[in-house]
């Protein structure tokens, strides 16, 4: 026999005194409520699939259900509001609707045509009314029903229940119901029901025996009831529950705190053959009851016992006081979840624990623990599991001199210090080599600090260290041997491929709640088979990030402010959905503005608005026609000869200012000599002379300023010199003529010595190039060289063409003597936009 005082267990014990009672109620309330919030979290699992299937009309004073609802509400709280009655029209159109909470409304009457609209409803709480009897429902795909805590007097339900065949979860439960009736159960004796809530806190004045065991394939039960003085009721039930070969027993405010148990209640607990599970929770426990309920619980199947939010008070002499019994025990787990010491000194506890010396898990949360209990733990050499969480814990209080950790924990794989008062992860890490099978380790909600290098031991591969606030720097400080890590909310801005490099084992990774914006696209994990990036600043998940985890199988990513643009393209509409595990529900877009809120599964871009490769193919072909129809226009609107008429007066405007200097100590007496064919007279007679005379230009016509007398040679060399321009109109027969070629010949040496752009040309009509004789080749040349004039038929074309060649001419008036007209010259350029 080991005798060990509760000091091992608690470092803390507290005197509730009169107090005990509010504060076992106000326990109660807040694992009510713990547990509604479980329902509700599993009903929203089941039934949401995106945002904006999720109203919210709790709280508004509503007087009746509001409208209208949108159809495609899967999601409906009208919860803390003034409404006392659902008709057949509140919930009309709501064909999709699958929540429906209604609690705290003082509803008191349901129409029987209520539920009509809704087909697909599968969670229904109307919990916390003024509902004077179960009512009657028939919706066939309803999962979970919460009808607890209402006013109805009996907990018969109706004959439609044996219609609820998906009917998984059912809460009953009034302080007017104080009495179960044999028959009341009847309709579900054939419905798949797991799990069965009863009870609203109040004690039963009555159970009749049977009543529970027609309920055949019930496999949970909860009860809110206290028993006190009559505990047949509860013997009768246990018996009840054992032929529904119900697993698991979860037992609220069993006792009161002031009662005295008699007899043994919990006997039968050795013939329930099914039984693995048990809990007391909110429970008053004298050590006389805790001595008889642990022999049962010894001699029961039970392979899990748990405690939660207990109040213990010794009520004997010596403590709690066991002896050694010769039985094996099934017990393979115990939890001890918000232990209360009634007296202020530390309980004892006389007893063998050899008898659970097979015990693998065992967790001590919320106890006030502040040093190990190194003698219990050796005790418990197959220990796999221990859970010592939201205690008073330190390094000092853990690691004591006194306790050899190596022998104390010859199993133990799996350790849980989260919410305790750890600091220093290098002391840590160094310890942890003496705890040498230990593979897990948690140290989350601590008050880790990264005080210096750390020695991790090889068997350790997970590490939790959540909300802890440790920055981009905490990869440093961690093993490479690491394959499960757990840094949530622990102030990571930035992660990069150096960074996680370091853990080619890693399998698991858990960056959620941090601040990180960006997934590195050459982040290369091969053995990640799980990514956790939800509730950061990620704006968007590109193929090329994915492209280095080629064995993921699990990610979560959702709550991030995601652009909804081609950036999430890929993400959206390629990847497998299968593997995210808050998809769609936690997807929205943030930006742009104008789909602020809208689920990614509900972003539909074209994969054209996205795809480069793909815009071009559409883009090439469309522009190659247009341009096709462009071209075919501009030649069908001789778009060719008014170009060349544009690029003929862009450079007369360009070189207009170059030629003015050049042109200082020139003079001339004529704007141009016309060189011409004798057969093209009539349009030179006809045309050009009237249009440019008419327009005040000087001209010198052979047939008419010629000197006579002289040598024709040295009037042709005259009148080119003395001319700012020489004008040749090129014809069929220009290049027939050799007077022609000779003027040509000077015009052109002058052009070379002297003005290097004087020569125009004005083609009359097109002239083959096989046409042009030998002696012509050079003009050849020229015409691709330089710019020249056509005459065109078309009348308004004409009209440019006059316009372009008097801006080329432009020059003073020719009485302007001499120097003063060549000085003058670069002043009068400009573009003469007279009409012809």
């Amino acid at each position: 026999m080991d005798d060990f005082t509760l000091m091992d267990f608690s470092g803390s014990c507290r005197n509730f005194g009169t107090k005990v009672s509010s504060l076992s109620g106000t326990v109660v309330i807040t694992c009510l409520l713990l547990a509604v919030a479980a329902k509700e979290d599993r009903g929203v699992k089941l039934c949401v699939t995106q945002r904006q299937g999720i109203k919210d009309f709790s709280s508004q004073n509503l007087t009746q259900v509001p409208s209208p609802i949108p159809e495609e509400t899967q999601y409906l709280d009208i919860s803390h509001n003034f409404i006392y009655r659902l008709n057949g029209s509140s919930f009309s159109g709501l064909l999709q609707l699958c929540f429906l909470k209604a609690t705290h409304c003082g509803l008191q009457e349901l129409s029987p045509s209520v539920f009509d609209h809704t087909p697909l409803l599968k969670v229904l709480n109307i919990s916390h009314n003024k509902l004077p009897f179960i009512p009657d429902l028939s919706l066939k795909h309803l999962r979970v029903l919460d009808l607890s805590n209402n006013v109805y007097s009996s907990y018969r339900v109706p004959e439609s229940f044996q219609d609820l065949t998906h009917l998984d979860l059912l809460s009953l439960g009034s302080p007017a119901a104080v009495s179960v009736g044999y028959n009341d159960f009847d309709p579900l004796m054939n419905i798949s029901l797991h799990h069965l809530i009863l009870g609203a806190g109040n004690l039963w004045r009555k159970y009749d025996s049977g009543s529970l065991a027609k309920i055949r394939y019930l496999q949970k039960f909860s009860l809110h009831t206290a028993f006190c003085e009559n505990f047949r009721q509860f013997e009768n039930l246990l018996v009840d529950l054992n032929q529904t070969q119900t697993k698991s027993l979860r037992f609220i405010t069993f006792v009161p705190d002031d009662c005295q148990v008699s007899g043994n209640p919990f006997k039968n607990l050795r013939t329930m053959t099914s039984i693995r599970s048990l809990t007391l929770e909110n429970t008053w426990i004298n050590s006389s009851f805790m001595e008889m309920f642990v022999k049962n619980v010894w001699l029961s199947p039970l392979y899990n016992l748990s405690f939660v939010n207990i109040t213990y008070n010794e009520d004997t002499p010596d403590g709690f006081q066991f002896p050694a019994i010769n039985h094996s025990v099934s017990l393979s787990s115990i939890t001890f979840r918000g232990i209360n010491h009634y007296q202020y000194r530390y309980p004892t506890i006389n007893m063998s624990f050899e008898v659970i010396s097979k015990l693998t898990y065992l967790k001590f949360s919320g106890t006030g623990m502040n040093i190990l209990p190194c003698k219990v733990m050796s005790v418990l050499p197959s220990l796999e599991t221990l859970d010592l969480s939201d205690n008073l814990l330190s390094e000092s209080g853990f690691w004591w001199p006194m306790c050899s950790h190596t022998s104390t924990f010859p199993k133990l794989q799996h350790l849980s210090l989260s919410k305790n008062r750890f600091s220093s992860l290098s002391f840590i890490s160094q310890k942890m080599k003496e705890m040498n099978t230990v593979a897990s380790l948690d140290l989350s909600f601590n008050s880790i600090i990264l005080d210096g290098a750390c020695s991790w031991p090889i068997q350790l591969t997970q590490l939790s260290l959540g909300n802890n606030n440790l920055g981009n720097e905490v990869f440093r400080y961690l093993s490479s041997h690491f394959e499960r890590l757990d840094l949530s909310k622990t102030g990571i801005t930035v992660i990069t491929q150096e960074d996680l490099s370091h853990f080619p084992k890693l399998t698991y990774l858990r960056l959620s709640s941090n601040s990180i914006q960006v997934i590195p696209a050459d982040l290369n994990i091969p053995a990640l088979t799980s990514l956790h990036v939800d509730q950061n600043a990620i704006t968007s998940l590109s193929k090329e990030v994915f492209a280095g985890l080629p064995r993921l199988k699990a990610l979560k990513a959702g709550n991030n402010p995601f652009f909804c643009s081609c950036e999430s393209y890929w993400f959206v509409t390629a990847f497998n959905k299968s593997l995210v595990l808050d998809w769609p529900l936690d997807y929205l877009c943030s930006s742009p503005p104008a789909l602020a809120g809208l689920s990614l599964s509900e972003y539909k871009p074209t994969k054209l608005s996205c795809e480069a490769w793909l815009q071009a193919a559409v883009a090439l072909p469309a522009v190659i026609t247009v341009s096709a129809c462009l071209a075919l226009l501009f030649y069908k609107c001789d778009g060719i000869w008014y170009t060349k008429m544009l690029w003929v007066w862009i450079r007369m405007k360009r070189r207009g200012k170059q030629r003015s200097n050049m042109l200082t100590n020139v003079s001339f007496f004529y704007h141009a000599f016309l060189s011409y064919s004798h057969q093209d007279s009539d349009w030179v007679d006809n045309q050009l002379v009237p249009s440019l005379e008419g327009a005040g230009f000087s001209l010198c016509v052979h047939e008419r300023d010629f000197v006579p007398g002289e040598w024709i040679i040295d009037n042709i060399i005259n009148c080119v010199e003395c001319s700012y321009k020489t004008l040749f109109v090129l014809s069929k027969h220009f290049v027939q003529s050799e007077w022609c070629n000779y003027e040509l010949f000077f015009a052109q040496h002058r052009a070379l010595s002297v003005q290097r752009d004087s020569l125009v040309f004005i083609l009359l009509e097109p002239i083959p190039a096989d046409s042009l004789p030998k002696r012509f080749l050079k003009l050849r040349s020229l015409l691709r060289q330089q710019t020249y004039l056509e005459w065109p038929k078309d009348e308004r074309k004409q009209r440019v063409f006059w316009v372009n060649l008097k801006s080329m001419l432009h020059v003073a008036d020719k009485s302007v003597v001499l120097k003063e007209v060549a000085l003058s010259l670069s002043d009068t350029i400009p573009l003469i936009t007279d009409p012809v």
